[in-house]
């Protein structure tokens, strides 16, 4: 399974975070912090408005894992993600991801990703470690 992939090899995805993903998110799990549901109250803290939840963009990161690459037959090990700046209702997203390291002996790979909003900025970047099963 890890001849699937090479050093370096790119994918891009679109996600945008919709009424339907934000009200899911809170139906889920009830994260109802104010500056995820208040513009009033994220205007005051120096916000656009409302934030969204940054376990939204985690989510994304599932989606890529678990319904994009060449094979099913993976588990995520670990996950680090860092967030620059802040996404907001409706934000269209790009997702960049490459093949960041090869642990052969582990039978592992390294993702490293970044999510750019529509004026190109960066919302938030890390990375994801994923095995494959036997």
């Amino acid at each position: 399974m890890i001849s699937l992939f090479e050093a370096g090899q790119k994918y891009a995805l679109n996600f945008q975070v919709t009424e339907e993903v934000y009200h899911s998110f809170l139906t889920a799990f009830k994260d109802f912090n104010p500056l995820h549901t208040n513009n009033e109250f994220a205007k005051e803290k120096g916000f656009e408005n409302k934030v969204m939840h940054g376990n939204i963009l985690n989510g994304f990161v599932s989606y890529f894992v678990g319904e994009c690459l060449a094979t099913k037959n993976i588990i995520i090990h670990s996950q680090q993600i860092q967030f620059n700046n802040p996404v907001y209702l409706n934000d269209k997203l790009t997702f960049d991801a490459k093949v960041f390291e090869i642990y052969s002996s582990v039978n592992a790979i390294e993702f490293k990703f970044v999510f750019k909003n529509a004026l190109q900025k960066t919302v938030a970047k890390g990375k994801v470690q994923i095995g494959f099963l036997p």
